[in-house]
């Protein structure tokens, strides 16, 4: 029961991984891109989450917290850049 339930919560984060793509490709202004690339690794990490719960793997678990330390200090990098494009 738990296998299919965390089966699903993958398929929700594939189907929420593809509006960010979508988003990457059309977003009108780079702050746009940013977000959706921002939100993309969260994805990614959720996903890495949920698979290491499925797969009974809790060395998975050192990579999305290594992954969320990388992810917060790009979105820093990244707010810096778009700042500064904006001036």
């Amino acid at each position: 029961m738990v296998r299919i339930l965390l089966d699903m919560v993958l398929v929700v984060l594939v189907g929420s991984m593809a509006v960010v793509v979508v988003r990457l490709v059309i977003g009108p202004t780079d702050a746009d891109r940013a977000a959706a690339l921002d939100l993309g690794f969260f994805v990614f990490l959720a996903a890495l989450a949920v698979l290491a719960a499925r797969l009974d793997a809790p060395d998975l678990l050192d990579l999305v917290l290594l992954g969320t330390l990388v992810s917060f200090l790009a979105t820093v990098a990244m707010a810096r850049l778009v700042l500064r494009r904006q001036r």
